[in-house]
């Protein structure tokens, strides 16, 4: 439990921020920069050994060495991103996502210390951060949740029944964490005991607490999450939905904003319940409340997470917002400048994650050194990367080279961008997810909208991606060969000019 210091209320005040230190590397690092950059808001770098070349450190105004390569002896050492404020005179750390973001341990030693967090409160996160209390919180405004417990169950018995009264299949569930650790679909009542036990040894294992809790199991499930931003003035708006429900191992890869599925008056409902979850903690700052949309439209409440999302910059390109700077100001004390009434969506745009890693391989990471590395350009096209050519791709952290978005008047465009940027993004010395985001944007179940989060088990092979390449190999082929043969052409066209009528007859016959 979060013990928070008294100190005075600064809540309502503003507090210009003028140097920022960010407590992360890459891709993020370096885009949190860049809109600092705009409001005139110096920025700090931290980095470990491994990070001393990367380009984050380069950008930044002032860069810190915290530690060994290893993220436990670097990035997660909360004293030593505070160590790095006081050396440089930062007044605010933004978290960016991963590492330190959800952990309300650090938030509040970053208040202790008399620093400003670009999130939330201690206390939010919390008790967003643990799937049980979320719930407990969610229900006091009425949210949807998915029939099964409130509460972790320990008693393996009564567990069993319990699940025999939801009806299986279901779900047993880590109450902390995320990422899929600690969960366990159960279809039969026989194997029940055997899967809570595995799932409580692995959520101890992952997270430390072995507390499971019981859901339904939603058999064809969509991922749906709704952005939200709150001031510390009481005012709480959403900024529309985003599609998350291509996943591998429980982890996003491609998402889009809006929904293809969705109606107005099913967004206004989830939008409405998203606000009603911030509102539940006294949110402020960035956080996306997460739900599960079943076969028949109906959606019920999974999480919130209380940090900006990997997938944000969809979500920015629909609605105009630049979400880093909302949250710096909401951070410095300032008001939300745009009402609900203010904010429209426009367009389509969608995300494809770029990982160093082999889909053909289970999707297992595949490190090594960017020894091609050219990005697309283009109308409608944004790539959020943190690498260059010659750079190699750290073993120590998460393999996710670039993220790749695309932004159209309508999804149809926004899928053939997809496409056109993917055959343009030149990647060599390590496989990468590409090949996979073009399968996805070419099946008929994703250009349809009609797909869960069962996509990749349904329709994904590893033939595949060997047609694909076959099929790229011979189109290469014979545009070689049809180059080659106007090479010669012209060649020809060249002797001929010059030749006897005699030599003119034998090149043409």
């Amino acid at each position: 439990m979060i013990q928070q210091t008294k100190m005075p209320d600064n809540s309502k005040l503003q507090t210009p921020i003028s140097k920022l230190l960010i407590a992360n590397r890459g891709e993020i690092a370096l885009r949190i920069m860049r809109s600092a950059k705009e409001m005139g808001i110096k920025t700090v770098a931290v980095f470990s050994e491994a990070d001393r070349n990367a380009l984050h450190v380069r950008y930044a105004d002032e860069a810190v060495c915290i530690g060994p390569a290893p993220s436990n002896q670097s990035y997660l050492v909360g004293e030593k991103i505070i160590d790095a404020c006081k050396l440089t005179g930062a007044e605010a750390i933004h978290p960016g996502y991963g590492f330190l973001s959800e952990n309300a341990g650090f938030a509040q030693m970053v208040a202790n210390a008399g620093l400003i967090l670009v999130g939330p409160s201690p206390q939010a996160m919390e008790t967003m951060g643990n799937k049980l209390s979320a719930k407990a919180a969610a229900l006091r405004y009425n949210i949807p949740m998915v029939p099964g417990t409130e509460e972790a169950i320990q008693d393996v018995d009564e567990a069993k029944q319990r699940a025999i009264d939801v009806g299986f299949p279901i779900l047993i569930k880590a109450a902390a964490g995320g990422g899929g650790k600690g969960m366990r679909i159960v279809e039969r009542a026989e194997d029940f005991e055997e899967q809570m036990q595995l799932a409580v040894s692995e959520a101890t294992s992952a997270f430390g607490d072995g507390a499971v809790f019981i859901e339904r199991y939603v058999t064809s499930p969509r991922h749906i999450e709704i952005q939200v931003l709150g001031d510390s003035h009481g005012n709480i708006i959403h900024l529309f939905e985003r599609e998350c429900s291509v996943q591998r191992r429980h982890q996003k890869v491609v998402e889009e904003a809006p929904s293809s599925v969705l109606t107005e008056e099913i967004r206004q409902k989830m939008g409405k319940c998203a606000v009603d979850v911030a509102r539940s903690v006294n949110y402020t700052g960035a956080g996306t409340v997460e739900f599960i949309l079943d076969e028949n439209l109906d959606f019920f409440f999974l999480e919130m997470n209380t940090r900006l999302q990997v997938e944000h910059p969809v979500t920015e390109l629909i609605t105009g917002v630049d979400l880093v700077k909302e949250q710096i100001k909401i951070a410095s004390g300032e008001k939300l400048s745009f009402s609900q009434d203010d904010l429209k969506i426009s367009g389509h745009a969608i995300e494809l994650r770029v990982y160093a890693e082999d889909p053909a391989n289970n999707f297992l990471p595949d490190i090594g050194i960017l020894q091609t590395y050219h990005t697309p350009k283009g109308n409608g096209v944004r790539v959020d990367d943190g690498f260059e050519q010659g750079m190699e791709i750290p073993i120590y952290y998460d393999p996710m080279i670039a993220k790749l978005i695309t932004y159209g008047k309508d999804r149809g465009e926004a899928i053939a961008r997809m496409i056109r940027a993917i055959e343009e993004y030149d990647i060599t010395g390590i496989e990468t997810t590409l090949g996979f985001g073009k399968f996805v944007m070419q099946h008929e179940a994703f250009k349809t909208g009609n797909f869960d989060t069962h996509f990749v088990a349904k329709y994904f092979k590893i033939e595949n991606l060997k047609k694909q390449d076959e099929s790229e190999a011979l189109i290469a082929a014979i545009i070689a060969a049809k180059l080659f043969d106007e090479k010669e052409l012209v060649l020809n066209n060249e002797t001929l000019k010059n030749a006897s009528g005699w030599r003119k007859n034998r090149l043409r016959y």
